[in-house]
């Protein structure tokens, strides 16, 4: 089936789950900027609680617990599309079944409305289902039952991968869909993550507390500290590609959503030093045994499947897209500051 339309598909209602989220917020913002009408959906109590979303129009909001309700009741009007952000995307969590029903069950839900109802269905899978990566980081759908991730989370996500592709060949499918296994996406908006948060986040404030980044020692041999080598990918390219999978559309399948190039941790943090105009400082602490054995030492993501799908547009450097989140930071630590300054 090909993946390629000439002419983009008008939408102009789209439904975002996630959306008070990281990668959600950043989504509802692009959409709002291009004239796209957004239903947000989330935990309600979430929206206000994150001060870095503050001046996001996040259009009609919905809590996630009464969603599928309301969409089959018809309380609110039919989405031209919807992309399904919304996940525990927690790498530490270890409740299964907690997984199961938030990360599989909620999507399996999702998917059979966008089926009944020929609604688009655009999804956030994760190469956390790509595990240590043994068999490699290929988006080739054949393979996918025999990923092997390193933790719940992963698997969960893998799961519904599976399960879409065999609902598809049972003919139980949404008109347009398209699930992207993201890679180490980075950028403003993280805050709220705590811990999860990418190690741009975490360099950006400890350069801004201490003066120096903690980076994790190698425990393998052959490579060095620091040269651990992640696939990282601006926020602002994901959104993109997103837009582009409604838009154009993409008609079918699971895609790899990185910058398709492997950087290590420590280009990223002379990045973060760079943008700040700071001279690097760098210390090199242990892995923790908790995650040593699980630790991933690569990832790149293969990304001719979404280039041969139409998709041409460049992804940012991984020095232009630390240079974009760390002005975004600095310019939200300004108006933080404003914001609690008295009148004088």
């Amino acid at each position: 089936m090909s993946n390629s339309h000439p002419t983009p598909r008008p939408s102009r209602h789209w439904l975002i789950t996630g959306a008070a989220g990281f990668i959600g917020a950043r989504m509802v913002e692009h959409c709002r900027s291009v004239g796209i009408q957004v239903t947000s959906v989330d935990d309600l109590s979430a929206f206000n609680a994150r001060p870095e979303h503050a001046d996001i129009d996040f259009g009609t909001k919905i809590s996630k617990d009464s969603l599928l309700q309301e969409l089959q009741s018809g309380s609110f009007p039919k989405p031209d599309a919807i992309i399904h952000l919304g996940a525990c995307s927690s790498t530490t969590e270890l409740n299964v079944e907690f997984l199961r029903q938030v990360n599989v069950v909620y999507s399996q839900d999702l998917w059979n409305f966008c089926a009944r109802e020929k609604v688009p269905f655009i999804y956030a899978s994760s190469a956390a289902t790509y595990g240590e990566g043994e068999l490699g980081y290929d988006d080739d759908e054949s393979r996918m039952a025999s990923l092997r991730p390193l933790n719940p989370y992963g698997d969960s996500k893998r799961l519904f991968d599976i399960w879409a592709i065999e609902q598809e060949r049972l003919g139980n499918h949404p008109p347009i869909w398209s699930g992207h296994k993201f890679f180490n996406v980075y950028g403003f908006g993280e805050r709220h993550k705590g811990g999860q948060a990418s190690v741009v986040l975490h360099a950006f404030d400890q350069i801004r507390k201490t003066g120096t980044v903690r980076l994790f020692r190698s425990h393998r041999a052959g490579i060095r500290d620091g040269e651990q080598k992640r696939d990282f990918v601006w926020v602002g390219d994901v959104v993109k590609v997103l837009e582009y999978a409604v838009r154009h559309p993409l008609q079918r399948g699971i895609y790899n959503l990185g910058s398709g190039q492997a950087r290590t941790f420590l280009d990223l943090a002379l990045a973060v030093f760079a943008a700040l105009g700071l001279s690097e400082r760098i210390e090199f602490i242990p892995t923790p045994e908790a995650i040593r054995d699980r630790y991933q030492y690569f990832t790149e993501a293969r990304m001719q499947k979404l280039r041969d799908a139409g998709y041409i547009a460049p992804f940012a450097s991984l020095e232009s897209g630390v240079e974009q989140t760390v002005q975004a930071l600095l310019a939200d630590e300004r108006r933080r500051t404003t914001a609690t300054t008295p009148a004088t």
